[in-house]
């Protein structure tokens, strides 16, 4: 299963991803460019900037999910 269908699947499945979360569920370091890749094929996402602890303090992450 490529990167895309994995977290196409996972997007359908209810969940709401992160760069962190693709990283260690699916490998991939730019989930961005799949959401994008994902969003020219049709699909609508809804990205969130959330505020996550991070090693220097706050850091504001996007977090994807299906609309």
């Amino acid at each position: 299963m490529s990167q895309n269908e994995s977290i196409l699947s996972a997007l359908k499945n209810g969940q709401e991803l992160t760069p962190a979360d693709a990283l260690s569920l699916f490998g991939t370091m730019r989930l961005a460019a799949r959401i994008d890749e994902l969003r020219a094929r049709g699909y609508s996402i809804q990205t969130t900037m959330r505020t996550v602890a991070g090693r220097h303090g706050p850091a504001r992450v996007a977090s994807y999910r299906l609309a």
